[in-house]
């Protein structure tokens, strides 16, 4: 009877990393498809429409806002609404979370090592990425404090710690490879030794 539970967990430990990413990415095609489709019958004869089309658009919808972003008047009206969504209770709360959440996964786009460091923790070393140098002078003045994001293992959320420079340790690593560490509280699949002798 053991036997067979190591096997079927083996077997789902196997199976549910590939399983769980093909549901997600099907989820959010299915998702963009069905946002867009209603839109687009209204704009188009339904001759036209083939499924994917859906897709397409709100790929399409996305890449041009973002040329459109880099505008200096989309730019100041995008500003504008981002002050009108700061202002209202409530929402103010929901939209910076969501904001700040953005923020934290686009860390991953950064490929300065620096934004990376661990930091002593009742002596412990602990990975954290630094995200508001700025604010923490703006905030303790001549302290010269650094805000640290600390992300929590197995879940979306974390601390943030305003600590001084000089207690930080710069990390030679990624910033997406040392996030991934963080969120999977350090565990990692294993690598075939075969792949890891031809990268070197």
């Amino acid at each position: 009877m053991n036997k067979l539970i190591t096997l079927l967990l083996k077997g789902l430990v196997a199976v549910l990393p590939i399983g769980l990413t093909v549901y997600l990415i099907y989820w959010l095609l299915a998702t963009g498809e069905a946002i867009a489709r209603p839109l687009l019958l209204f704009l188009i004869p339904d001759v036209l429409y083939f499924p994917g089309l859906g897709l397409i658009a709100t790929l399409g919808t996305l890449v041009l806002i973002g040329f459109l972003v880099n505008l200096y008047g989309v730019r100041y009206l995008v500003k504008l609404s981002h002050n009108v969504f700061e202002r209202i209770p409530l929402v103010k709360s929901i939209y910076g979370a969501i904001k700040d959440m953005m923020m934290v996964f686009n860390l991953a786009e950064k490929k300065e090592m620096k934004s990376v460091v661990s930091i002593e923790w009742n002596g412990a070393q602990v990975i954290g990425f630094i995200t508001g140098e700025q604010t923490g002078q703006q905030l303790f003045g001549d302290q010269d404090l650094v805000g640290v994001y600390v992300p929590l293992s197995y879940q979306i959320g974390g601390i943030t710690l305003y600590i001084s420079r000089d207690r930080l340790t710069e990390l030679d690593i990624g910033v997406e490879e040392a996030m991934r560490l963080a969120l999977t509280a350090g565990v990692q699949s294993q690598k075939d030794p075969k792949e890891t002798s031809e990268k070197t």
